[in-house]
């Protein structure tokens, strides 16, 4: 299967072996990622000014590019977004009407696309049963827990990624990859990411209170799907200090294709 991909800047720039560990282990599934000819960054806060119109319109251009009605991303920042973004343009008349009269595009923009996070495109599309058929190198021995942070759970009702108070779409993602999953309170909490340039007391706070709590209840070390997430785990954590890896990067490490990638 081919699907539209929104790599977003993360892992275009900084984070580059994080899409290519994306990318090899989508072909490794059996699934085609074609990443979007024109994207531009989705902004990486959703705006909390309902009229606010210009700083969406990256994200409708994507989704009216979106092959097939649907568009697949690796990042839970992009991921709300864009899907927050959709829901606008599907539930909103004043907004679509004014997204259309802005752009002008040949046909009306609905938004009537469905946004994917590729953790949902594993557990909905292929399953993770199939997934743990695909592993060559399992993960076997490692105690690792899932830090989901905020962005990718709330608001629930939109983004409908998995249960908000107790989610479990990551833990059996690493079940499935052949590791122990170790739950542990914080694990879907804000990382402070976003208050790292303004307030880095706070943001090392926030990333200390995670990484602590998931030592204390045995993991080893951490998997995210954000990058602010990731970075603000690694950098800003003063008094926990656990490995902190992306979701790619596991996956790509036990589909076999994480050297290729790096």
């Amino acid at each position: 299967m081919t699907y539209s991909y929104f790599p977003g800047c993360t892992l275009k720039d900084r984070a580059r072996e994080l899409d290519r560990c994306a990318r090899l282990s989508a072909r490794a599934l059996g699934i085609e990622l074609e990443e979007l000819p024109a994207w531009q960054c989705c902004g990486a806060v959703y705006p909390q000014v309902s009229d606010e119109i210009a700083s969406r319109l990256a994200s409708v251009r994507a989704l009216a590019d979106a092959r097939d009605g649907v568009l697949v991303t690796m990042c839970s920042a992009c991921h709300h977004v864009l899907k927050r973004t959709a829901w606008d343009l599907q539930n909103d008349g004043d907004f679509r009407t004014k997204v259309n009269n802005y752009i002008q595009p040949e046909e009306p923009i609905t938004g009537d696309v469905r946004v994917v996070h590729f953790l949902e495109l594993i557990r909905d599309g292929i399953g993770f049963e199939e997934l743990k058929k695909k592993v060559v190198h399992p993960l076997t021995g490692r105690k690792i827990g899932a830090f989901y942070g905020c962005m990718v759970l709330r608001p629930s009702k939109v983004l409908a990624f998995d249960d908000p108070e107790n989610p479990k779409i990551i833990e059996d993602f690493i079940r499935a990859l052949g590791a122990e999953s170790v739950k542990y309170p914080y694990r879907n909490e804000c990382c402070g990411a976003y208050v790292s340039l303004t307030d880095r007391a706070a943001a090392q706070a926030q990333a200390d209170k995670a990484i602590l709590s998931a030592a204390e209840h045995g993991a080893g070390e951490l998997v995210t799907a954000c990058p602010l997430c990731r970075y603000n785990l690694v950098e800003n954590a003063v008094k926990g200090q656990l490995p902190v890896a992306y979701f790619t990067e596991l996956l790509a490490e036990a589909l076999g294709v994480k050297e290729e990638a790096l």
